[in-house]
C-alpha cells in the first residue's frame, strides 16, 4: 500500500530522484525519462476520459483500466531487476495485461471499416485527445527501447510489448470515437502543393 505524507522532500533538489529500489539517478536518466513519458501518456488519457465519459462509457471503462495498468508499468520500470533483495515482490507487467489490449482492440476494429488513406489527428474531441494519448505513448516506447539497448538495463518483454499495444489501441479508440471511423480526417497526400 502507498502512503505518502509528505508532498515535498528536498531529496530531489540537486537534481536526483529515487528509484523503486532506493537507487539515486539523476531525472535526466533515460529509466526516468521512460517511465516519466509512461506518465505523460496517462496524463493524456486522463484527458481523453473527460471527453469519454458522458458519450462513450464502454470505452471510458477501458480507458480506466488502462490508466491503472499504466501505473503497474510505471512501478515495472522504476523497478530496474537488481540482485539485492528488494524486501518485496516487485509488481510486473503481465501477459494477461497485454492480451487484455488486444481483446479490446480486436472489439473495438471489428465494425470500423478498412483504411484508405492516414488519418491525420482530430475529429471529435475524444478522438483528438486519443491520438494525443497515442504520439506520447509512441515517444514512452521509443525511450522505453532505447532503455533496453543500454547495457545493465533490462526490460521484460511485457512491457515493452504493452506500450506497443497500447499505441494501437489508442489508434483504434480514436477511431471508434469518431463514430467508427465516419468522422476520421483523412491524409490527402499533396493537397496543398
Amino acid at each position: 500500500m502507498v502512503k505518502l505524507n509528505r508532498i515535498y522532500t528536498r531529496t530531489g533538489d540537486g537534481g536526483t530522484t529515487g528509484l523503486a529500489n532506493g537507487e539515486r539517478r539523476s531525472k535526466a536518466d533515460l529509466r526516468v525519462e521512460a517511465y516519466g513519458t509512461v506518465d505523460e501518456t496517462n496524463a493524456c488519457i486522463g484527458l481523453a476520459r473527460q471527453h469519454a465519459a458522458t458519450d462513450e462509457p464502454a470505452l471510458d471503462a477501458m480507458l480506466a483500466r488502462i490508466q491503472n495498468d499504466l501505473f503497474d508499468l510505471g512501478a515495472d520500470l522504476a523497478t530496474p531487476p537488481s540482485d539485492k533483495p528488494l524486501g518485496y515482490e516487485p509488481l510486473r507487467v503481465v501477459a494477461a495485461q497485454v492480451e487484455r489490449l488486444e481483446a479490446e482492440i480486436d472489439a473495438l476494429n471489428a465494425p470500423i471499416p478498412p483504411l484508405k488513406s492516414f488519418v491525420l489527428p482530430g475529429g471529435a474531441p475524444t478522438a483528438a485527445a486519443l491520438h494525443l494519448a497515442r504520439t506520447v505513448c509512441r515517444r514512452a516506447e521509443r525511450l522505453v527501447v532505447a532503455l533496453s539497448a543500454h547495457e545493465g538495463e533490462a526490460i521484460s518483454a511485457e512491457a515493452l510489448q504493452y506500450l506497443n499495444r497500447l499505441s494501437d489501441f489508442l489508434f483504434v479508440a480514436s477511431r471508434a470515437a469518431n463514430r467508427n471511423g465516419a468522422d476520421d480526417v483523412l491524409w490527402v497526400p499533396g493537397q496543398n502543393r
